[in-house]
Parts: C-alpha cells; structure tokens; sequence
C-alpha cells in the first residue's frame, strides 16, 4: 500500500477524549479517495457511493502524524473500488481500515459514466506518452 499523504493532530482535530474525532478522520480518507480517484480516472467528478466497514484499531493523539495509505481494488466500468489503511507515522500502528470504498466516475450529465481504465496509471506515465 502506498501513503500519500499526512496530517497532523492538531487540537481542533480532537474530541472530548483527547484523541483524534473518528468524523474529521473520515473526511480527511473520503477527501484522500476522491483525490485518488480523480487522479486515476482523469476526472475531477468523483463521488464516494459506498464505505464499507470501518475499523478503528488504535487512536492518534494531538501532535502525532497520520499517513493515509490508498490502494485500489478493482476497475469497475463506471467505479473504482479501493482500500484504505490509516497509521501512525512515527510507530507504524494501525490507526483504522476501511475495506472497500466505491468511488463513481460521473459524466457531463451528472450520471454515472464509463471511464475506460483498467489499471493504476502514474501521472509520469502519462506524461511520457505524450
């Protein structure tokens, strides 16, 4: 799995327990697939239809450093299926997973719509075919 990107605790990050709040960690992993997603699919019109169970394994306190590791799953011919682990930078601890979240690709009309990939494609990839 690769992380792509990181956060920091910050004190408006965290709920009356002193740990990170389960729903700004949410957004920051529906925020991350959407980003994903629109990278993959070359479509900024990317919306979340599915997250499937959601695991919190450990928590994060303030000033600790999250990684949000993304990884798809399977090309369906409108959705991208990914999976998502979320950990601890310094320790590597598990933090919380997400098994499956289904991402749709959505066309001019604001319907679903074919985006034709197949595979992970690398922007730098792109780029050199071009």
């Amino acid at each position: 799995m690769k992380f792509h990107t990181r956060k920091w605790v910050k004190p408006e990050d965290l709920n009356p327990n002193q740990t990170l709040f389960g729903g700004k960690l949410l957004a920051w992993i529906d925020e991350e697939a959407a980003l994903y997603g629109a990278i993959q699919l070359e479509n900024k019109k990317v919306v979340t239809k599915f997250m499937s169970e959601i695991n919190f394994l450990s928590s994060a306190r303030q000033g600790d450093i999250v990684e949000i590791g993304i990884e798809p799953i399977k090309f369906g011919r409108t959705s991208l299926v990914l999976n998502c682990e979320v950990r601890n930078k310094m320790t590597h601890e598990t933090i919380i997973t997400v098994e499956r979240i289904v991402l749709v690709n959505i066309g001019e009309n604001g319907k679903p719509a074919p985006h034709g990939k197949t595979q992970i494609e690398y922007v730098k990839d792109r780029l050199e075919n071009n």
